[in-house]
């Protein structure tokens, strides 16, 4: 069965390249028993690649069952996954047969993985290695023959990292892994979805279709999605029961989209976020200006030996001299804080005279004041030691001598 095949059979919407490899994986895994683990971000439509798999496995006339990890009580998931026996705790009045003993012969898919506890993690892993499982309140152990396939909406290694979640078990999981794009990066796919919704809801109502105009369209694409294919469902269902006006326009659309994620923007750190990092920053941007006044040191260095090296023998012109001052006023660091250059160039009046060097007067020192307050900064972290400190600033060992010696810095 080819891809499009696929998708008019499980009612996928969408001719992204991104989306087709993520079929064309669970097309190929499929005959397999290898387990599978799907992710992406939720609202994606992960819940439809299980049921590919088993639809196009020769399992596919055993049980296929989908379990929400999250949505089960973490005292009871081990009874409902493995079942329990009698008396095995309060309640239990009666054996009762788990999922993976249920669906023995068939495909099992558990969303969202990562919600189980370390303890039903551990049970799980026993499974998928051995394929036995011992019910709750019972030491026999029996074996099942189930295919797991699991997905997840969590980063499993900070998940890992952070003592959630067992690497094992990651790594067993994940031996096929297939990842759902979000909506975001399907921009071609959803004005497409849209229309089908509409279409659907139109019918369902007994109504007629919505349509966007062309800014509405730009909006909609132009929208980040954070709830993905769910959000954008539930968002043209609200527009077709609401809005008599069946053509949409932005000001309309604006009303059901969040202002604050209206645009695929870059996310912005809040004040919290940035008050930890305000000093971080200030010393990096410092360390940046100290580099960049080394640079236009070098710069005017430079151009002063290719003048004098160049054996030049013409007369300079006014505006030769303009462009040289302009080119190290154009590099200076800040134009208000760094130092202002006056280039005074003595010109060559034939062509025996040598060509003599320009004087550069400084006349601010805000910025050399920062470099000796950084450097003393960082010689009093690090206890006196260059090496260290030279590091810390970055730059060369032998450089902040020459700066240690330069401003008398004791």
């Amino acid at each position: 069965m080819n891809i499009q095949s696929i998708k008019q059979r499980f009612g996928i919407i969408g001719n992204s390249s991104l989306l087709d490899r993520a079929i064309d994986i669970a097309r190929q895994v499929s005959p397999t028993d290898i387990s599978v683990l799907i992710y992406g971000e939720s609202g994606t439509g992960k819940e439809n690649f299980p049921q590919i798999i088993h639809q196009l496995s020769a399992r596919k006339h055993g049980q296929y069952i989908a379990v929400n990890c999250g949505a089960i009580p973490e005292g009871t998931i081990d009874s409902e996954l493995f079942g329990h026996e009698k008396g095995s705790f309060t309640g239990a009045n009666e054996a009762r047969k788990g999922y993976f003993e249920v669906v023995n012969g068939g495909t099992i898919f558990l969303d969202e993985v990562a919600e189980l506890p370390l303890s039903t993690q551990v049970r799980l892993l026993r499974v998928l290695e051995s394929g036995e499982f011992i019910r709750v309140g019972s030491s026999k152990g029996q074996k099942t023959n189930v295919r797991v396939v699991a997905a997840t909406n969590v980063y499993i290694p900070d998940a890992i990292d952070q003592g959630k979640f067992r690497e094992d078990l990651y790594y067993r999981l994940n031996t096929v892994p297939i990842h759902v794009p979000p909506l975001r990066d399907r921009k071609d796919d959803i004005l497409l979805l849209f229309r089908k919704f509409a279409s659907d809801f139109a019918e369902k109502y007994r109504m007629p279709v919505i349509e966007l105009e062309n800014d509405a369209k730009k909006m909609l694409v132009n929208y980040r999605w954070p709830g993905n294919i769910r959000q954008l469902k539930n968002i043209t269902e609200q527009i077709s029961i609401i809005e008599e006006n069946r053509v949409i326009s932005s000001e309309i659309l604006m009303k059901y989209l969040p202002q604050n994620q209206n645009r695929d923007l870059p996310v912005l750190y809040s004040k919290k976020e940035a008050s930890g990092k305000e000093f971080l920053e200030r010393e990096l941007l410092y360390k940046v200006l100290f580099e960049m006044k080394q640079d236009v040191n070098d710069l005017k260095k430079l151009v002063g030996d290719i003048i004098e090296n160049a054996g030049l023998t013409h007369q300079f012109r006014e505006n030769d001299s303009i462009q040289i001052q302009n080119l190290f006023k154009d590099n200076s660091p800040d134009s208000k804080e760094s130092e202002k250059f006056e280039i005074h160039q003595n010109y060559i009046p034939d062509d025996d005279e040598p060509i003599q060097h320009s004087e550069i007067l400084e006349e601010s020192l805000s910025l050399q004041k920062k470099e000796v307050d950084l450097i003393k900064k960082a010689l009093e972290k690090h206890n006196g030691k260059r090496k260290n400190a030279a590091k810390e600033l970055g730059i060369s060992e032998r450089t902040l001598y020459r700066k240690i010696k330069e401003y008398d810095i004791q």
